[in-house]
C-alpha cells in the first residue's frame, strides 16, 4: 500500500536525539553531554566541537545545507537566521563544510530589532542566542530544503532575557530545587530531579485558501472583522467528534507524519465544537521540550494546510458567533524515577505528601490568580474568555467530588478519614461491559481543573506560546513549596506540623475552590463576594506583572529581574495597541474600498429596477422600495460609523506608546469597531450575495 505509514519507524528520524547521540558521539563526549543535560553542568568548547561536527555530519546526511539557531523572541512566533555549512573556498575552488562548537553554542542576532521593552535601544544591537542542549536539535524539511534547527535561548548583551525560553528554563530550575526540598522532608533521597511535564492540546480552524485570500481581514489580522452568522452554526453539536471529512483527514495524516519525523508525539485528533474547527494533542513532554514542540506543531499546521489548498487559523476568535480556539495546558510534576507529585493514589486522604502538594498549589493559585490570568492574556483571548465557550476570566480551581470531600473533612474535623470511590457504571445493556466509574466528574468551565494526576490550565490562547503560562505555574508553585519547606524544616514534630500546614493552606485559600458552573451569573456574584479578581481584558491583566509581590517572587527565584518584568509589561501594552490598530485600519480599508462601494452598487441596481417597473406602468413597487430604504439607512449608518472609527483611530495612533494608549484602544477604538461592524453585518443579510465583496461565514466554515 503506497500510503502506508509506520509511525514507529519514522518517529524521531529527523531528530538529533539520544539514540543518534549514542551512535555517533564518542562515549566520553556522550557521557559529558548527558551530565550537562541532567545536572546542568557547563559544556567545554572542546566537547562542543566534537558534538557540532557529528551534528553537522548527521544533518548533511539528511540533506541539510544550512543551520539556524531557532529561538522564541517576544513576537509571539519563532525566529531564525540561516547560515550554510560552507566555509571560504580553497585554492582548488572547492569548499569545506564545517560547523564549530562555538557556532553551536552561541549565535548573535540583532537584539534591537526584536521587542525588548526598552532593554535594547536601536543603537544597541548586540544580542546572543545560546544552545538549549536539553531540547534536541532537529532537521526541518520544507521548501527551503533541509535545515538543521538548534533550539536556543535569546538574551541581550547585558544578560536580560529577550525571549520566552530563558525564563521558562529558570523557572524549571526553581521548581526542581524546591520540589526536591519537599521530597526530602518525606524521606525521599532517591529522586534527584523534578521536572514539570506539559501536554498542550492545540485547537485550530481550517478554511479554503482561495476563500481566505478574498478576505482582507483574515489576511491582515487572522480573524474576521465583519461577518453575519449563517442559518446554521454549531447549534446541532454535530461537528464535535464527528466523522472527519476526507480533505481534512488527508491534511491530518500529513501533519502527523511531519510531526512524528520531528519527534513530536502527536496522538489525538478530532473535530472540535465549531464547524471547521479541529484539535490536535501530543503526549506529555518535559516543559521546555513541550514548548518547542508546540511551536513546531503550529508551524506544521500552517505549512501543511497550504499544501492542501487550505489556511490554518490559530486566532483565538476567528469567527464571531461560534466557539473560539484555546490551548489546554496540562501540567504536572514528575521525578526522574517516575513519581508524579500530583498523583493522589487510591486513598488520597492518607497520602500526606500529595495533600501537602495539593494545598501548596491551591495557595499558589489563589495568591497569584492575577499573574495566572495575565499569562493567558492576549488581544484574541479577550473575545473568548468569559464568553460561555471558554473558562471565565475569574481564576478558580476545580478539585472534583473526591478531593473536595477530603478538603471539607480536613477543614471541618481537622482530619480526613475516607476518600470517595469511583464504583461501577451500569450500562443496562447485557452485551455491553459495566464501566469502571471515576471518583469525580470533569468540569469544562473551570480555568484550573484537577483531572486525575495533573492540573489543566484551560485559559491559554490558541496562538500563544505555552512558555509564559508554564513559567508562571512553575514559579508560583516553587514559592509555595519554598514557604512550606521553610516552616517544616524547622519543625520539631514533622507529622503534626505538616498536618497543621495543610489545614492552614486550605483554610486560608479555600475561596479559590469552585466545582460548579463557571458560566453562571451566580458564580460571578459569588466570586466577587469571595474577593476573587475578575480581570476581563488584557489591558487590565498586564499590570499584574509588576506588582510588588510578583517582582519579589520572580526575583527571589531568579526567574525575572524587575527590569525584565517592566520590559515585558511595556511590550505587551505595545502589542495590544498595535494589534487593535491593525484591526481598526483593516476595517476602515475594507469598509471604504469594498463594502460601501458594493452596497452603493446594490442600491443603484434596486433603484434601476424600481424605475424600470414604474416605467412599465406599475405603481406599486413594494419589496424593492423597502429593500432600498433599508439598505440606504444602513449605508448611512455605516458611513457615519466609518468616519467615527477613522477619527478615533487617528487619536489613538497619535498617542505616545504605553499603557494609556493601550487603554484608549481598548476603551474607545474597539467600541467604534463594533459600531461599524453592526450595520455592515446587517447589510450582508440584505445585499445580493453576488454583489457582496467577500466570502460569507457559511462559505468559510462549511465549505472546507
Amino acid at each position: 500500500m503506497a500510503d502506508f505509514v509506520n509511525a514507529a519507524e519514522i518517529f524521531g528520524e529527523n531528530v538529533f536525539n539520544d539514540t543518534v547521540m549514542q551512535e555517533r558521539l564518542p562515549k566520553k563526549i556522550y557521557k559529558t553531554l548527558k551530565e550537562t543535560i541532567e545536572k546542568g553542568l557547563e559544556l567545554d568548547l572542546a566537547t562542543a566541537d566534537v558534538i557540532a561536527h557529528e551534528m553537522k555530519e548527521w544533518a548533511i546526511e539528511k540533506g541539510a545545507t544550512h543551520y539556524t539557531h531557532w529561538f522564541q523572541p517576544l513576537t509571539g512566533v519563532t525566529a531564525e537566521k540561516h547560515d550554510s555549512f560552507i566555509t571560504a573556498p580553497m585554492p582548488n575552488g572547492k569548499v569545506l563544510m564545517s560547523f564549530s562548537g562555538k557556532e553551536l553554542i552561541k549565535g548573535e542576532p540583532d537584539a534591537s530589532s526584536f521587542p525588548s521593552g526598552g532593554l535594547r535601544a536601536t543603537f544597541e544591537a548586540r544580542g546572543y542566542t545560546a544552545w538549549d542542549c536539553t531540547s534536541p536539535a532537529f532537521v526541518r524539511q520544507d521548501a527551503a530544503g533541509a535545515t538543521l534547527c538548534i533550539p536556543t535561548a535569546f538574551c541581550s548583551y547585558t544578560g536580560e532575557a529577550l525571549d520566552q525560553k530563558t525564563p521558562l528554563l529558570r523557572s524549571m530550575q526553581a521548581i526542581n530545587e524546591q520540589s526536591l526540598r519537599l521530597l526530602k522532608l518525606f524521606g525521599n533521597t532517591s529522586s534527584t530531579k523534578v521536572t514539570p511535564s506539559v501536554g498542550p492540546e492545540q485547537e485550530y480552524f481550517l478554511v479554503d485558501a482561495q476563500k481566505f485570500l478574498q478576505r482582507k481581514d483574515l489576511i491582515y489580522t487572522g480573524r474576521t472583522l465583519f461577518g453575519a452568522m449563517p442559518p446554521k452554526g454549531q447549534e446541532m453539536d454535530d461537528h464535535y467528534f464527528g466523522t472527519i471529512r476526507q480533505r481534512i483527514a488527508g491534511f491530518m495524516k500529513d501533519v502527523n507524519v511531519e510531526l512524528w519525523k520531528l519527534g513530536v508525539s502527536s496522538k489525538t485528533q478530532h473535530n472540535e465544537v465549531a464547524p471547521a474547527q479541529h484539535e490536535l494533542a501530543p503526549i506529555y513532554a518535559q516543559a521546555n521540550i513541550a514548548v518547542d514542540h508546540n511551536q513546531i506543531i503550529m508551524q506544521t499546521l500552517k505549512r501543511v494546510a497550504c499544501q492542501h489548498g487550505m489556511k490554518c487559523l490559530l486566532h483565538e476568535k476567528p469567527f464571531a458567533g461560534v466557539n473560539g480556539s484555546g490551548k489546554h495546558d496540562n501540567w504536572s510534576l514528575t521525578t526522574n524515577d517516575g513519581i508524579n507529585l500530583l498523583d493522589p493514589g487510591k486513598t488520597p486522604h492518607e497520602n500526606i505528601q500529595f495533600l501537602l502538594v495539593l494545598s501548596c498549589v491551591i495557595a499558589a493559585v489563589d495568591k497569584h490568580a492575577g499573574l495566572l490570568r495575565e499569562s493567558a492574556a492576549d488581544p484574541g483571548n479577550d473575545h473568548r474568555l468569559g464568553a460561555n465557550e471558554a473558562p471565565p476570566a475569574i481564576i478558580s480551581m476545580f478539585l472534583g467530588e473526591q478531593l473536595e470531600d477530603v478538603v471539607e473533612q480536613l477543614l471541618s474535623t481537622g482530619s480526613a478519614t475516607s476518600s470517595k470511590k469511583g464504583g461501577v457504571l451500569l450500562t443496562g445493556v447485557s452485551t455491553l461491559p459495566d464501566l469502571k466509574k471515576d471518583a469525580t466528574d470533569r468540569n469544562r468551565t473551570s480555568p484550573f481543573a484537577f483531572t486525575g494526576n495533573k492540573f489543566e490550565f484551560r485559559m491559554v490562547g490558541s496562538r500563544d506560546s505555552i512558555a509564559g503560562p508554564n513559567t508562571v505555574l512553575n514559579t508560583i508553585v516553587a514559592e509555595a513549596f519554598c514557604d512550606a519547606c521553610d516552616q517544616l524544616e524547622q519543625a520539631e514534630q514533622f507529622d503534626e506540623a505538616v498536618h497543621d500546614l495543610i489545614k492552614k493552606n486550605l483554610s486560608e485559600h479555600q475561596r479559590v475552590i469552585f466545582n460548579g458552573n463557571g458560566y453562571s451569573d451566580e458564580w460571578v456574584a459569588e466570586a466577587e463576594r469571595r474577593g476573587l479578581p475578575n480581570i476581563k481584558s488584557m489591558v487590565d491583566a498586564i499590570p499584574e506583572l509588576t506588582k510588588d509581590e510578583a517582582i519579589s517572587m520572580f526575583e527571589k527565584f531568579k526567574v525575572f529581574t524587575k527590569a525584565e518584568l517592566e520590559s515585558r509589561k511595556e511590550v505587551k501594552f505595545e502589542n495590544y495597541a498595535k494589534t487593535i490598530n491593525i484591526e481598526a485600519r483593516a476595517m476602515i480599508d475594507i469598509a471604504a474600498k469594498q463594502i460601501i462601494p458594493s452596497v452603493i452598487k446594490y442600491a443603484k441596481s434596486l433603484a434601476d429596477s424600481i424605475n424600470a417597473i414604474k416605467a412599465a406602468g406599475v405603481s406599486e413597487v413594494g419589496v424593492e422600495t423597502e429593500l432600498l430604504i433599508e439598505a440606504t439607512k444602513l449605508l448611512k449608518t455605516t458611513q457615519e460609523a466609518l468616519k467615527n472609527l477613522e477619527s478615533i483611530e487617528a487619536q489613538a495612533f497619535a498617542m505616545e506608546e504605553g499603557e494609556a494608549q493601550a487603554r484608549f484602544y481598548h476603551d474607545n477604538v474597539t467600541k467604534a469597531m463594533e459600531q461599524l461592524r453592526t450595520p455592515v453585518d446587517e447589510l450582508e443579510m440584505i445585499v445580493d450575495k453576488e454583489m457582496w465583496p467577500m466570502p460569507s461565514y457559511g462559505d468559510l466554515i462549511f465549505e472546507v
